[in-house]
Parts: structure tokens; C-alpha cells; sequence
């Protein structure tokens, strides 16, 4: 059986407006890859680093299919939409 694959996220939102368009775009892709939210946005507290305003954890059904939604056409199109709305830090991890 394979591993979870996850998108761990610390965005920092400049557009809230434009955002909404990257949100939109990215749910095809996400939906395509079978994509679940785990945390999006949310209270948090940052007792160390700033880490961005609005943080997302995504579940895959592995690594592999995480690694290809990231690679897919449908969110390469998302993230022409996120430039100018949002400056994000993502990691893709294997889960335990």
C-alpha cells in the first residue's frame, strides 16, 4: 500500500479579490487528483517564524499522484492566477 502524499502550504495573500480566481482554477486540478483539504486557513498562532497568512494542508492518495497534480496542466493554470494574487511557500511530503 502506498504512502499519503501531502501539499503543505504557508501563503501569504496580497489580492484577497484575485485569490479567489486561483481558488476557482485550482479546485479542476484538485479534483482531478482526488486532492482532500486537511487544514484550510483557519486560527493559528505563529510562535516562532512568521509562516504566511493562510495555510492549507492537502491529503493525496499517495506521493506520486500529489507530485503529479503540482506537474498538471490544470495547475499550472492556477498558479498563473496565484502570481499576482499570493506569495506561497509549498513543500510536497510523503506521508508516515
Amino acid at each position: 500500500m502506498s504512502k499519503k502524499g501531502y501539499w503543505i502550504a504557508l501563503v501569504d495573500v496580497t489580492d484577497p479579490e484575485a485569490y479567489k480566481d486561483y481558488v476557482a482554477a485550482n479546485a479542476v486540478a484538485f479534483g482531478k487528483y482526488g486532492a482532500k483539504f486537511v487544514v484550510r486557513a483557519g486560527r493559528n498562532e505563529q510562535p516562532e517564524e512568521p509562516a504566511g497568512t493562510r495555510h492549507v494542508v492537502i491529503e493525496f492518495d499517495s506521493y506520486d499522484k500529489a507530485v503529479e497534480c503540482y506537474h498538471s496542466p490544470e495547475y499550472k493554470a492556477a498558479v498563473e492566477f496565484r502570481k499576482n494574487a499570493a506569495k506561497a511557500r509549498l513543500v510536497i511530503v510523503e506521508g508516515v
